[in-house]
């Protein structure tokens, strides 16, 4: 039975790479309503400053390294070994929850790894689908704090990630799952689990339905009451979410769609959660409307630039939460993509797994030290600023600074050195300098056939060459 679960484990750590069997990542929408109250919209700009997170997935699934929940929903692309009972496999991710003790808890490592790399906001997995808490929380008995780690001091692991976060000047924003596979207010032990949907008919059992609406909303009220400043609150999970809500877009992730309203009351979770903590932002992923102040394509970039705030979450590997043997992108990789990002006007918010001992693996703190050697130097064209209307041409990319004063131009380096940068729009003011970022020199440009040109300077910059210049029209 152990060789079993072991060839379980290999397939799902497969599965997870994958992304072709996947149908639960989240794709950009065209649709935004923007906040109507004022201490959410002044929190808001001050995250569009922040342009580059962290989100961390860390959980049960950390302790055999496989896909973050999803291995016990019972779908039919999820890969399982075929000769192992559901329900045995389940019993066992379950109990995980015996063997998850990370002595090596270091969160104090992980925010000054993501300062060193130039990230400005993290998210934090307080739960997943699985249930399983990251928070002392008093509404169950499955969460970390219960385990072989309730005798540890930092036991309350979420408090202890964010004060370190905090202590690194990080915006503050908790994950938190709407739908929770372990309540069974959620998945019912009476009937099978069938998809990633509540198990039961909810128009038949309304009493237990609005248990979880309780239990959801005091457990969302423990995280904005008990653990300090919170500026985020980011809800998944968004087939969770009132029948009439259901449209085209979300039809189109191909997930199951049931025949009753999956609503836990939106609105007072957050009025509540504001109340606790004003301004705050909350994003209710996918379900457009006044509670998805943000928007979040999910492993990918949208094609054209968006005039509302909205965030590329990517991962660094190849998974959400740690995997052994993970491929991580190159620093040269991640910088193109927020360069491309910010551009677009959207933030980067970028994935990273601790392991099961509560340490980050040594590549992803490597990797984050090398994407900060480039932020640390270009930062200026990044944070706090822009979009630009002539926002790309070629390789190169721009924005401006939130007084229109000074436009940024990011040239992407690839294999082949460049020569020359050259690009048409976003004009230079005539006999104003462009000014290199990174080295503060200043270079002389001219005008040909309609594009601004200048020589490419002598620099080790191999990622990206940042420059600024006032635009023609200032």
């Amino acid at each position: 039975m152990k060789i079993k679960y072991l060839l379980t484990l290999v397939l799902i750590a497969l599965t997870k790479f994958s992304s072709a069997q996947r149908n639960d990542i989240l794709q950009e929408s065209t649709k935004y309503e923007w906040p109507t109250d004022p201490t959410v919209k002044q929190k808001l700009d001050a995250w569009q400053d922040k342009k580059f997170g962290m989100i961390i997935h860390w959980g049960l699934y950390a302790v055999p390294g496989i896909i973050e929940s999803w291995s016990i929903c019972s779908e039919d692309w999820i890969d399982r070994d075929s000769t192992i009972k559901y329900d045995d496999y389940k019993k066992w991710y379950w109990g995980l929850s015996e063997k998850f003790n990370p002595t090596k808890f270091n969160p104090e490592q992980w925010a000054k790894a993501g300062k060193s790399a130039g990230m400005k906001y993290l998210v934090f997995t307080t739960k997943h689908h699985d249930g399983f808490a990251m928070f002392d929380t008093k509404q169950s008995d499955f969460s970390i704090a219960k385990g072989p780690f309730s005798t540890n001091a930092k036991k309350d692991v979420a408090k202890y990630v964010f004060d370190a976060f905090r202590k690194e000047n990080f915006m503050i924003g908790a994950y938190f799952s709407k739908p929770d596979w372990h309540s069974q207010y959620y998945w019912w032990d009476k009937y099978a689990t069938a998809d990633r949907n509540n198990n039961y008919d909810i128009r038949k059992n309304p009493w237990r339905w609005n248990m979880f609406k309780s239990y959801t909303q005091n457990q969302i009220g423990e995280l904005m009451n008990n653990y300090g400043s919170i500026d985020i609150l980011w809800l998944d999970g968004g087939w969770v979410r009132p029948l009439a809500s259901v449209n085209e877009e979300v039809l189109s992730w191909g997930a199951p769609i049931p025949a009753w309203s999956q609503d836990i009351d939106m609105p007072k979770i957050a009025a509540d959660a504001r109340k606790a903590q004003p301004g705050l932002i909350v994003v209710d992923r996918t379900v457009h409307g006044q509670f998805e102040n943000y928007q979040t394509p999910e492993q990918k970039i949208p094609e054209k630039q968006l005039d509302y705030p909205w965030e590329s979450c990517m991962t660094l590997g190849g998974a959400w939460g740690f995997v052994p043997n993970d491929q991580y992108k190159s620093a040269g990789e991640v910088v193109h993509k927020l360069v491309e990002i910010v551009a677009k006007g959207g933030s980067l918010l970028l994935g990273i797994g601790p392991k099961a001992d509560g340490t980050l693996p040594d590549h992803v703190i490597t990797r984050l030290d090398e994407i900060g050697k480039w932020t640390s130097k270009n930062g200026v064209a990044i944070y706090g600023t822009r979009i630009t209307k002539n926002y790309h041409d070629g390789q190169n990319w721009f924005t401006q600074s939130k007084d229109g004063k000074t436009i940024y131009g990011i040239s992407l380096i690839g294999i082949t050195p460049n020569k020359e940068i050259s690009w048409q729009g976003s004009m230079p003011k005539k006999g104003s300098p462009i000014t290199i970022l990174s080295t503060k020199q200043k270079v002389k440009w001219t005008l040909k056939d309609g594009k601004v040109h200048f020589n490419f300077p002598k620099t080790d910059e191999k990622i990206a060459l940042t420059f600024s210049f006032t635009p023609e029209t200032n």
